[in-house]
């Protein structure tokens, strides 16, 4: 049975967050027999462009409120269903959602792998390489921080 990895990053966000995820990140993943569970694709892209087609209004917020719940939904689902979560650490802090998905898949026992190719210093203390609440949930998974690509595959296979 192929193990199921959901990718926590904030990728979807920017053209080329998304250009890395589905050109690099996710073709290795695949490739390694991993079954991928992407955020960004567990909710309907015509729904949010309908929203964002709504001029600012009640309307808009409301419809976004809705929506925020179904995309929370979506993910916790996600994250129930995965074997290993794979946390994108870049950034001058990790991303908030990626940091409250950790959380999330620590308290129900995932596994988790981080990636951070970032070379900027980020963590809290020299001891640490992100903020050290999310690395000690990595950590104590049984996971580790990565620092390049290559080095993705040999971590998710560890478990």
């Amino acid at each position: 049975m192929n193990k199921k990895i959901y990718i926590a990053s904030p990728f979807g966000f920017s053209e080329s967050g998304r250009f890395f995820m589905y050109n690099e990140l996710i073709p290795l993943l695949k490739n390694s027999s991993y079954q991928i569970i992407d955020p960004w694709k567990l909710t309907n892209s015509k729904k949010i462009d309908e929203i964002n087609s709504l001029k600012i209004s009640s309307e808009k917020e409301l419809a976004w409120r809705n929506l925020n719940n179904e995309i929370a939904q979506n993910n916790i689902d996600g994250i129930k269903s995965a074997d290993i979560i794979l946390a994108i650490l870049d950034g001058t802090d990790v991303d908030s959602g990626t940091a409250s998905e950790i959380g999330f898949g620590f308290a129900l026992n995932k596994k988790i792998i981080g990636y951070r190719s970032d070379f900027r210093l980020s963590g809290d203390n020299i001891g640490a390489k992100v903020n050290l609440q999310v690395e000690h949930f990595i950590l104590k998974s049984g996971g580790r921080i990565v620092i390049s690509l290559d080095k993705v595959i040999p971590a998710l296979d560890y478990f």
